[in-house]
C-alpha cells in the first residue's frame, strides 16, 4: 500500500528574510526552501542569482511581495573574481573554454587605468546565457541549443569598482552597479581591455538596495530554528521601502484608506509615502498637489 503524507499547511506569513543564498541552487529553489520553512502562502525573491553565484537574496513573504519590485530595481554590490587567460561559453566556470590568449604582465597602475574606463553610465550587450526572452523563450534555452541571436545593448551604470587583489592571472573586484548589469559580461570586457580573455570564477552579492548581507542567515541556519525563532528574523513588510517618508493616516480615515478610498490631507505633495495607523502600516500612497491622499498599494495585515 502506497504511503501518503499530509500536505504542508500553508499560512499567512508577512515579512522579509535576508537570505545568504548558497552556491549550487537557483534563486527560485532557494526561495521555495525558505518559503517552505516558513510555511508561507506566498513568496518572491528580489533579483535572481545564478546557481554559480552566492550571497544576498532578499526573500519577500506574503504582503511584502507588494514591495519586492523596489529591490529588483535597486543598486547591487558584488565581489567577484575574474580568471584571466581564457573565456568560456557562459562567461563563468560552467561553460566550455571558448578563446585563449596569454595574459600580459599586470600592474596595479595598469589595472586601475582600465577599471576607470568601466565606471559611469555605459552600454552593455546582454549575454546569451541570461533569462531575457526572445519570442517567449529564455535566451539561455536557445544558447544551450547552439543558437545565438542578435541582442541590443542596454544602458547600465557602474557606480564604483574597487580592486581588492590581483595575481598574474586573476583580479578580485568589489563592484557597485545598477539593475540590469551582467557581471559576467563586465568581467569579459575588463579582461579584453587588459589585453586577454577572462571569465568569472566567483560571484558573491553583498548588498541589495539598503540591505547588507548577513552571512549567518543561511538555509541551514533557518532549518536549525523553531518557527517562532524564524519569525523573529523577519523584517517588516515595508522594509524594502523603509526609507520612504512615513505619515499617519488622517484621523478617522484609516479604514477608508484600506478600502482604496482617497482622503483629504494637510501635507505637501509626495509621489510615494508609507501610510500608518499608529504602528500598523496600511500601505503606500501618493499625495497629490491638491492635497489628496491616494492609495497605491494596500496591505492586508
Amino acid at each position: 500500500m502506497k504511503k501518503t503524507f499530509p500536505k504542508m499547511q500553508r499560512r499567512a506569513v508577512n515579512g522579509v528574510f535576508l537570505l545568504n543564498k548558497p552556491l549550487g541552487i537557483s534563486s527560485n529553489a532557494a526561495l521555495q526552501r525558505v518559503r517552505g520553512l516558513y510555511r508561507a502562502n506566498k513568496g518572491g525573491h528580489t533579483g535572481a542569482l545564478d546557481p554559480l553565484a552566492s550571497g544576498l537574496l532578499p526573500i519577500c513573504l506574503g504582503e511584502a511581495t507588494k514591495f519586492s519590485h523596489y529591490l529588483l530595481n535597486s543598486t547591487k554590490r558584488y565581489q567577484t573574481t575574474i580568471y584571466l587567460g581564457h573565456s568560456t561559453t557562459t562567461g563563468d566556470t560552467e561553460g566550455e573554454v571558448l578563446l585563449e590568449k596569454a595574459v600580459p604582465v599586470l600592474s596595479e597602475e595598469k589595472i586601475q587605468q582600465v577599471l576607470a574606463d568601466f565606471t559611469g553610465d555605459l552600454q552593455q550587450v546582454p549575454p546569451m546565457y541570461s533569462a531575457l526572452k526572445k519570442d517567449g523563450r529564455p535566451l539561455y534555452e536557445l544558447a544551450r541549443q547552439g543558437i545565438e541571436i542578435e541582442r541590443e545593448a542596454r544602458p547600465m551604470t557602474i557606480d564604483a569598482i574597487k580592486l581588492l587583489s590581483f595575481s598574474e592571472n586573476s583580479l578580485t573586484l568589489d563592484i557597485t552597479c545598477s539593475k540590469g548589469t551582467y557581471i559576467r559580461v563586465l568581467g569579459e570586457d575588463i579582461a579584453q581591455a587588459l589585453g586577454t580573455y577572462g571569465h568569472l570564477t566567483y560571484l558573491h552579492r553583498i548588498r541589495t538596495g539598503h540591505f547588507d548581507l548577513i552571512p549567518s542567515y543561511t538555509i541551514e541556519y533557518l532549518e536549525s530554528l523553531s518557527e517562532l525563532e524564524r519569525e523573529a528574523l523577519l523584517l517588516p513588510v515595508f522594509a524594502p521601502v523603509d526609507h520612504f517618508l512615513k505619515i499617519q493616516a488622517p484621523e478617522g480615515r484609516a479604514e477608508y484608506f484600506s478600502r482604496g478610498m482617497e482622503s483629504n490631507i494637510e501635507h505637501e505633495a509626495a509621489a510615494e509615502v508609507l501610510v500608518f495607523e499608529g504602528e500598523k502600516c496600511l500601505g503606500l500612497a501618493e499625495i497629490t498637489d491638491r492635497k489628496r491622499l491616494v492609495p497605491k498599494r494596500i496591505l492586508n495585515l
